[in-house]
């Protein structure tokens, strides 16, 4: 089993930045694609970002392109997010890719989190 604690989330103002941390138990999560996916309020959960295990391949959802980086170090994920808007308010989940590239379909993740809540306010 891994565990995944995301962690960073709060309430900034339009404009501003957060830094949202990923922790996986395993060392699973070091040799697979580590994602980042969020749900907006009353919304499905949609894809944000993903990096391979290597951190040699990476995708963003053009929702967040130029705007969110992600990056690893082993087992853990970074998701530097600048330039927040409202439509970016959701609680954001750190997912273990099933294999060493991940793309922006849910079904190869396996292990997530409780979530990290973002809030931006206009």
């Amino acid at each position: 089993q891994v565990q995944v604690e995301e962690s960073g989330g709060g309430l900034v103002q339009a404009g501003g930045s957060l830094r949202l941390t990923c922790a996986a138990s395993r060392n699973t999560a070091s040799n697979n694609a580590l994602g980042w996916f969020r749900r907006p309020p009353g919304k499905d959960r949609e894809f944000v970002a993903s990096i391979s295990y290597n951190g040699g391949s990476i995708i963003y959802a053009d929702s967040v392109k130029g705007r969110f980086t992600i990056s690893r170090a082993r087992s853990s994920s970074y998701l530097q997010m600048n330039d927040l808007n409202s439509d970016d308010s959701a609680v954001y989940y750190c997912e273990v890719g099933l294999r060493p590239y991940a793309g922006r379909d849910s079904t190869g993740y396996s292990y997530w989190g409780q979530g990290t809540q973002v809030t931006v306010s206009a």
